[in-house]
C-alpha cells in the first residue's frame, strides 16, 4: 500500500520537472539564438555636378548603411522606382546591410528631397549623378576597394531604378555587378510598341501608362510652390535612422520652425511638374498626336540600354515580372541578349509580380539578389542561392494548411529567349470576320487597367473584356494533352479595310468644290476633313490599321476565357491602296499552362483601354493569313517537386519525445466510454455546452436525439450555435460540458465511431490542381479504409458531375464544387450524414435532385442532419426539425407537429417559415 502511494505521488512531480525542463530549454534556445544585427542609417546631402556642360549643381538626399559586421565590405547602390524616394528602398537596404554590405540609397534628382529636375535616367544627368555617388562610396572607410577610387560595388533597383543600374554599368567601368528589376531595354519601344517588329516610329501609343508615368513626376496633390516639385527646401519632414525628425535638406530646424507661406504654382510648374522642359515638351506632343516623333524616339532611347550596345559587360541578374503590361518580358529578353553578346554572365528570372500586381515574392527576390552579389562581389560562390540561368515562377496551388498560394520555381540551365527550346504549331479555325473601330475609339475593349492591377490583392484577376463587334476570334480544337507555353507565340494576320460612306466633312468639302467655290478653299476643307479623320491616334484608315492581338485560354462554356496576365500585343499594319495588309504578329511573352480539353483562342480587337486608337469610325475584315498559331515550349525547364520541409521530418522525433514525456508523467488516455443501450440510436446530444473566450455561451445546455431513418433539419438564425454544434459533433472542437454519443459511443477527437459519420461543413476544401476524381480518391486514401468500402460508383452517381470529374477543380463552378463535396461526404455511405447548407450554389433543378437524394438516403435506414437557411426546402426535405436560438434549444419535433402548432391566418396554409419566425420572435 505504501509503495503504491509513493508511485501516485511521483506522477505530478515528474510532470512538473518535465515542464520546467522544457521551459528552461526553450529560454536557453531563445537566449543563444542569433538576432538580426542592428543597422543604423547615416543621412547626408551629397552635392553633384551634372548636365551636358557639367555646370548644374544638384543636391541628392542620401542614406548610407554601414555593413553590420564592421570592417570593409562590398558596396551596393540601391535605386528606387519612378515616383519613389530613398525611403522606398529602406527595408531592402537594411536587409543587405545585415547581410554584410555597405549600402547607399538616394532620392534621384527631382524626387523626394533631392533638387534638380527629372531627365529619365539621361547620361547627361542621372547617370553622371551615379558616377559621383560611386566616387563618394569609394572614399568611405567601410567600403572594400579594388584600386584607389575604385570600390567593389554593385547596383540594384526596380523599374526606373533598374534602368539606372543598366545605364550606370554602361558608363562606369567600376561597377562590378547589377541586378535590374522590372525595367526596360528600349523605353521608346515600351511606350510605343508594335508587335509586327516595325519599331516605335510606327508603334501604338501606350497612353494610360505614359500618362501615369508622367503624372508621377508632376506636382503632388494639395501641395504648392517648390515643395510640390520635390525640391530641397521645404520638402517636408522625415525621420532619420535614429528616429529624429529631419526638416529641409540639412535636417536643421525643429517642429516649431516657422516656414514661408506657400506660393502658387506657375503655369510651367503645373504643366511640367518636376520634368526637364524638353522632356515635358516631348510628352505633350506625343500625348496629343498619339504618334512617336523622331525626336521623341531619340530622347527616350538616349535613356535606354539600346543606346549603349556592347557596353554593359558586367554580371547581370535580370528579374522581370510576369504581370507587367508596362515593361514586358520582352524588354528583359532584349537586355539579356545584348549583355550576353558581350560574354558577361547573365541570368534571367520571371517572377510573380510586376507593375500590374502579383505576389511580388519580396523574400525570394532578396535571396536571389543576395546570392548574385555574394557570388560576384564577395566571390564566395553565392552559397545556398537558388535559381539557374533561367527561372520561372509557377502556380503551385494552395498550401493545404494555410490556404495561401504556393509559388514553385521552375529552373533551366540555359536561357533560350522568347522562342523557347522548341515550337509547336496549333491549328486555328474561323472565318473571315468584320470588326468595327468605333468613333472616338469608345467604348474600348479592356485587357488590363494600368496602375490598378494590384487591387486584386495578388490574385490573378481576369479583367479582359472584348466589346461586341470589335473582335475577331480564331479557336483551336480542344487540346488532347496539356500545353505549357513559355515565351512569345506568333500568328500571321490579314486585314482588309471595308469601303464606307464618305464622312460628313468629306461630303461638305466635295459640295463646296462642286458648287464652283474657290478651289483653294475646297482643297483646304478636304485637307481639314482628312486631318479630322486621323483623330487622336494619328491613324489614317486608308493606309494603316491598328489592332490588338491576344492569346486566350478557353476552358469551356462554364468559365470566362482567361487572358494570361492581361497582356496584349498592339500592331499597326500598313495597307496598300485598294488592297489588304499582312503581318506576322508576335504575341506577348507568357508562361502559361493550357490544360487538357482547353482551347487556344487568338483574338484581334480594334480598341484597347490602355492605348491610343484611331478616332474615325471604320470597318475591317480580319482573317488569318496562316491558319495556325506557333507557340514556344521549353523542354528543359522543370518545376521542382515540393518535398516536405525539414520540420516535417522532425515531427516523428518530436512525437516520440512527447510520447515518452506522457509515459513518464503516467498519463493515460481516457477509454472510449460506450453505452450499449444506445447502440441503435444514431445520435444523442445531452447537456452540450460551449463558451467563447469572452465567456459568452455559443451552445448552452443543448439536448436532443435523432433516430434511424430521420432527415433532421437543424434551424436557427445566424449566431444560434448551429455550426459550433456540428463541429463538436465531428470531433473538431471539444465541448466545455455535456456529451455527444453516436451509436452509443462518446465522441472525442479521433474516436473510431467517427468513421460512421460523413460530413460537409463550412464549405468544400479541395486541391485545385487535381481533378474531381483524384480529389475523392485522395480523400478516401487518407481515411486508411479499404478502397472497396468507398462505394465510389454510388457517390459519383449522386454527384452527377459527368465529364467534369476529369477536369481540375480550379475550373469548377460553385455548384459543381458543392456537389463534389456532398459526394465526398457520402463516400462509404455512412450511417450518419451531416451536411451544412448542402444546396448552396445549386440551381432549382439541382436543389430538387438533392432533395430526392437525401430522402432516398434516409429511407434506406440511414440518418441525415441538414443545417440550412432555406426553410421552404427544409419543409419539403426534412421529417424532423430542431430549432436553436442563442445557443439554446427552442423546440424539437416533426415538421408536421410544428406546422399544426400554428393557427392558419386568413385561411392560408401554415408554412415552416412562419412557425420559425414566431418561435424566434418569442425568444428574441
Amino acid at each position: 500500500m505504501q509503495r503504491g502511494g509513493k508511485r501516485a505521488v511521483r506522477v505530478p512531480g515528474i510532470t512538473v520537472i518535465a515542464v520546467i525542463a522544457v521551459l528552461v530549454a526553450g529560454v536557453a534556445v531563445w537566449l543563444v539564438w542569433p538576432s538580426e544585427p542592428d543597422v543604423r542609417a547615416r543621412n547626408q546631402m551629397i552635392t553633384v555636378v551634372d548636365g551636358p556642360g557639367d555646370d548644374q549643381r544638384v543636391t541628392l538626399d542620401t542614406s548610407f548603411f554601414p555593413p553590420a559586421g564592421g570592417g570593409r565590405a562590398p558596396a551596393v547602390l540601391l535605386a528606387h522606382g519612378f515616383g519613389g524616394s530613398k525611403q522606398s528602398v529602406r527595408d531592402a537596404a537594411v536587409r543587405l546591410a545585415q547581410d554584410g554590405y555597405a549600402v547607399l540609397t538616394w532620392s534621384a534628382r527631382g524626387f523626394g528631397r533631392s533638387s534638380g529636375q527629372i531627365a529619365l535616367n539621361s547620361p547627361d544627368y542621372e547617370v553622371k549623378d551615379v558616377r559621383q555617388l560611386v566616387d563618394w562610396v569609394a572614399r568611405r572607410p567601410e567600403v572594400r576597394l579594388d584600386a584607389a577610387g575604385d570600390p567593389r560595388v554593385g547596383v540594384a533597383g526596380g523599374s526606373y531604378g533598374g534602368a539606372i543600374a543598366l545605364m550606370a554599368a554602361a558608363h562606369d567601368p567600376r561597377i562590378d555587378a547589377i541586378v535590374p528589376q522590372i525595367t526596360w531595354y528600349d523605353l521608346a519601344d515600351a511606350l510605343f510598341p508594335n508587335a509586327t517588329g516595325q519599331g516605335p516610329e510606327s508603334g501604338v501609343f501606350k497612353r494610360m501608362w505614359a500618362g501615369l508615368f508622367f503624372s508621377r513626376g508632376g506636382p503632388a496633390p494639395g501641395a504648392a510652390g517648390l515643395a510640390a516639385l520635390g525640391g530641397g527646401s521645404g520638402a517636408g519632414r522625415e525621420e532619420d535612422a535614429e528616429g529624429r525628425e529631419e526638416n529641409g535638406e540639412d535636417g536643421a530646424g525643429g517642429a516649431g520652425t516657422p516656414s514661408a507661406p506657400p506660393r502658387p504654382l506657375t503655369a510651367e510648374e503645373v504643366r511640367c511638374g518636376r520634368f526637364l522642359p524638353e522632356i515635358c515638351d516631348m510628352y505633350q506632343k506625343v500625348a496629343e498626336s498619339g504618334r512617336a516623333t523622331a525626336d521623341a524616339v531619340a530622347t527616350l532611347r538616349r535613356s535606354s540600354p539600346i543606346s549603349v550596345p556592347g557596353r554593359i559587360k558586367v554580371p547581370t541578374l535580370l528579374l522581370q515580372g510576369q504581370r507587367d503590361s508596362l515593361f514586358t518580358l520582352g524588354q528583359a529578353d532584349a537586355n539579356a541578349r545584348a549583355i550576353a553578346a558581350t560574354g558577361a554572365p547573365v541570368e534571367v528570372a520571371w517572377f510573380d509580380g510586376g507593375h500590374d500586381g502579383g505576389n511580388g515574392e519580396v523574400d525570394w527576390l532578396h535571396d536571389r539578389t543576395l546570392g548574385w552579389f555574394d557570388r560576384h562581389l564577395k566571390e564566395d560562390g553565392g552559397a545556398g542561392r537558388e535559381g539557374g540561368a533561367f527561372t520561372v515562377t509557377r502556380d503551385g496551388g494552395r498550401d493545404p494548411g494555410t490556404r495561401r498560394p504556393v509559388q514553385l520555381h521552375a529552373v533551366a540551365g540555359g536561357y533560350p529567349g522568347l522562342s523557347g527550346t522548341g515550337q509547336t504549331s496549333v491549328p486555328l479555325s474561323g472565318p473571315d470576320q468584320q470588326v468595327a473601330n468605333p468613333p472616338g475609339g469608345s467604348p474600348a475593349s479592356i485587357s488590363a487597367v494600368p496602375g490598378f492591377g494590384g487591387l486584386g490583392g495578388g490574385a490573378t484577376a481576369n479583367l479582359s473584356i472584348d466589346m461586341a463587334g470589335q473582335s475577331a476570334t480564331f479557336d483551336s480544337a480542344p487540346l488532347a494533352a496539356p500545353l505549357q507555353v513559355t515565351g512569345s507565340s506568333t500568328v500571321r494576320v490579314r486585314v482588309t479595310p471595308e469601303p464606307s460612306a464618305p464622312a460628313a466633312g468629306d461630303a461638305a468639302a466635295g459640295d463646296a468644290a462642286g458648287s464652283g467655290s474657290d478651289t483653294g478653299e475646297a482643297e483646304a476643307g478636304a485637307a481639314e476633313a482628312a486631318e479630322t479623320r486621323a483623330g487622336s491616334g494619328g491613324t489614317r484608315a486608308a493606309d494603316e490599321v491598328t489592332l490588338f492581338a491576344k492569346l486566350y485560354d478557353v476552358a469551356g462554356a462554364t468559365q470566362a476565357p482567361i487572358l494570361p496576365e492581361g497582356l496584349v500585343a498592339p500592331v499597326r499594319i500598313a495597307i496598300p491602296e485598294g488592297g489588304s495588309g499582312e503581318a506576322t504578329v508576335t504575341l506577348p511573352a507568357i508562361d502559361h499552362r493550357f490544360e487538357v480539353g482547353h482551347r487556344l483562342r487568338v483574338a484581334f480587337t480594334t480598341t484597347d483601354l490602355g492605348y491610343s486608337t484611331p478616332a474615325p469610325p471604320a470597318v475591317y475584315r480580319v482573317a488569318l493569313a496562316s491558319p495556325a498559331v506557333t507557340v514556344p515550349t521549353h523542354a528543359t525547364l522543370r518545376t521542382p517537386s515540393t518535398g516536405p520541409a525539414w520540420w516535417i521530418w522532425a515531427l516523428p522525433l518530436l512525437s516520440l519525445a512527447v510520447a515518452a514525456a506522457l509515459l513518464l508523467a503516467g498519463r493515460r488516455r481516457a477509454a472510449d466510454e460506450h453505452d450499449p443501450e444506445l447502440d441503435s440510436v444514431p445520435l444523442r446530444i445531452h447537456g452540450l455546452t460551449k463558451a467563447y473566450r469572452n465567456g459568452e455561451l455559443a451552445v448552452n445546455d443543448l439536448s436532443f436525439t435523432v433516430e434511424h431513418g430521420q432527415v433532421l433539419g437543424l434551424l436557427g438564425p445566424n449566431g444560434a450555435g448551429k455550426t459550433t454544434t456540428l463541429r463538436m459533433l465531428m470531433g473538431l472542437i471539444k465541448p466545455d460540458g455535456g456529451e455527444i454519443r453516436i451509436f452509443g459511443h462518446r465522441v472525442v477527437p479521433g474516436a473510431p465511431v467517427l468513421s460512421r459519420l460523413g460530413s460537409f461543413v463550412e464549405g468544400p476544401g479541395f486541391l485545385p490542381h487535381l481533378n474531381g476524381r483524384d480529389n475523392l480518391e485522395l480523400y478516401w486514401k487518407a481515411t486508411g479504409r479499404p478502397a472497396e468500402d468507398a462505394r465510389f460508383a454510388e457517390a459519383l452517381e449522386i454527384a452527377d458531375l459527368g465529364k467534369a470529374l476529369d477536369r481540375t477543380v480550379r475550373t469548377y463552378s460553385q455548384g459543381m464544387r458543392q456537389r463534389l463535396a456532398i459526394a465526398q461526404a457520402m463516400l462509404g455511405l455512412p450511417d450518419l450524414l451531416v451536411l451544412d447548407e448542402p444546396t448552396n450554389g445549386l440551381d432549382p433543378p439541382q436543389i430538387r435532385e438533392m432533395r430526392e437524394v437525401l430522402i432516398r438516403y434516409a429511407r434506406g435506414g440511414r440518418t441525415v442532419i441538414v443545417s440550412s437557411h432555406l426553410l421552404a426546402e427544409v419543409e419539403q426535405t426534412c421529417s424532423h426539425v430542431v430549432v436553436m436560438h442563442r445557443g439554446r434549444l427552442v423546440t424539437a419535433g416533426t415538421v408536421a407537429e410544428l406546422l399544426s402548432s400554428r393557427t392558419p391566418v386568413n385561411g392560408s396554409g401554415t408554412r415552416l417559415e412562419d412557425v420559425f419566425l414566431d418561435l424566434i420572435g418569442e425568444k428574441a
